[in-house]
């Protein structure tokens, strides 16, 4: 392709996202003619009405991000307060001293503000762009829940071999090795990371959405809500430090939990796959820790 071409076509293309950009709220134009809203359509376009849309849905998005995110680490950091609930500590030996908390929540309101939150603010014209529905009406739950189970398997096979990739050579030493810093995770480690692994992990999340919208069915935008609700109630759970009975891993079998990612932290190697067993168990990359794990039955057995 010629490079006149190319130049035309990528000015067309930032015309276009600018336009977007600008876009303000109109419930007229999201609702098909004839078709009547219902109340929750209705109170979420009201939302975008005569407002920028951009920025009003990354300000949605950041509430939904920050409410998910330290809402679901509050019951284990009241775990932590609670002696009873010490027992089901992974790695009750390991304490985290409140100098290295506030470390990594200020490290994260840091990053969450300056780097993910204007991330969210060009995500809605980027969607609109390659197709994503953002009008009435809104899927069924059936549908969202369906697609959502779907990106939770394309993001784990991503990153599995993301973070595998991380683990060689300097791309451990200057990057991954900042979210390893903490060998006893807590729930609020789980976006502790160099911004450029942040970015490069985060692409696993949006991958799904996108590779669905374009090969199966169209994705509406609410639907992208309640997909990075869900994972981040994944990961949150996944760095919680607590090995609950109650827990999922425990009665979904190829669940990872916290066990299947605490020991990664722990010995630094084995369980790349971020919420799945499979990629692990398929590639031998579980070994060091289906070992560790008898052990640990073995000894619990004994007390």
């Amino acid at each position: 392709m010629p490079n006149s071409t190319v130049t035309t076509a990528a000015a067309a293309l930032l015309d276009q996202f600018v336009s977007e950009l600008k876009t303000t709220g109109d419930i007229q134009r999201s609702t098909p003619q004839g078709y009547t809203p219902t109340w929750a359509e209705r109170s979420w376009f009201s939302l975008f009405e005569e407002r920028n849309e951009a920025l009003v849905f990354g300000i949605i998005a950041f509430a939904i991000h920050q409410g998910v995110y330290y809402g679901r680490y509050l019951p284990y950091l009241i775990c932590d307060y609670i002696p009873a609930m010490q027992k089901y500590k992974l790695q009750p030996d390991r304490q985290i001293s409140n100098a290295q908390w506030w470390k990594c929540f200020n490290s994260l309101l840091i990053s969450q503000i300056f780097v993910q939150l204007p991330m969210m603010m060009f995500f809605l014209p980027a969607a609109k762009m390659v197709g994503f529905d953002c009008g009435a009406p809104f899927p069924s739950w059936a549908r969202v829940a369906f697609q959502v189970c779907v990106f939770f398997v394309i993001e784990d096979f991503y990153h599995y071999w993301a973070h595998r990739m991380f683990h060689y050579g300097i791309l451990y030493k200057r990057i991954h090795k900042v979210h390893h810093e903490y060998t006893a995770p807590f729930g609020i480690a789980a976006e502790y990371a160099h911004p450029l692994e942040t970015a490069v992990l985060g692409q696993g999340t949006i991958a799904g959405p996108l590779l669905f919208n374009y090969f199966i069915e169209q994705v509406h935008i609410t639907t992208m809500l309640v997909w990075i609700a869900a994972r981040l109630w994944q990961t949150v759970e996944a760095h919680c430090g607590y090995d609950f009975p109650w827990s999922a891993s425990h009665w979904l079998p190829f669940w990872a939990g916290a066990s299947h990612h605490d020991y990664h932290h722990m010995a630094f190697v084995n369980n790349f796959a971020s919420t799945f067993r499979w990629w692990d168990s398929i590639f031998g990359t579980d070994r060091r820790y289906q070992d560790y794990e008898a052990r640990r039955a073995a000894k619990a057995k004994t007390e």
